[in-house]
């Protein structure tokens, strides 16, 4: 399993967003520089975050997004599910109905326990421990 551009981005996007948003909304020119990415390419990523609920967008003036919960609430699982779907390395590891084999097939355990290893990584780590993990690096950025 790979995780995509958009996933990554997306993901700092959100924590960009998480670690600047308390004095007001965040422009997507100041994040897109901040993270190096290109703003064209943030706007096709926020317009999924945004769908799905987990950004809002404030217009006008001193306009950008915000979180729509606390930091805390949000998983990284969540993120990038929002941008790449599921996260199961095979698609029988997703769905059991997704192949005639799944009854006799002696590798299905291998992809399962992989799909169970990483939503346990990503459903358990949270924006907010981004945000502390983000200070303990950059302290002096």
């Amino acid at each position: 399993m790979k995780i995509s551009t958009k996933g990554r981005y997306a993901l700092r996007l959100m924590l960009d967003i998480a670690l600047n948003g308390e004095a007001g909304p965040v422009s997507l020119r100041d994040a897109a520089e901040r993270q190096e990415i290109s703003d064209k390419y943030l706007e096709q990523i926020v317009t999924k975050l945004s769908r799905a609920k987990l950004l809002r967008s404030v217009r006008g003036a001193g306009g950008g997004y915000l979180l729509t919960r606390r930091p805390e609430e949000y998983t990284v699982g969540e993120i990038l599910r929002c941008l790449e779907g599921s996260l199961a390395p095979v698609g029988c590891a997703e769905d059991a109905g997704f192949c005639d084999r799944a009854g006799r097939c002696a590798t299905a355990e291998v992809w399962d326990r992989i799909a169970q290893a990483v939503n346990q990584v990503v459903d358990n780590i949270t924006l907010a421990d981004l945000m502390k993990r983000h200070d303990e690096k950059c302290s002096g950025c």
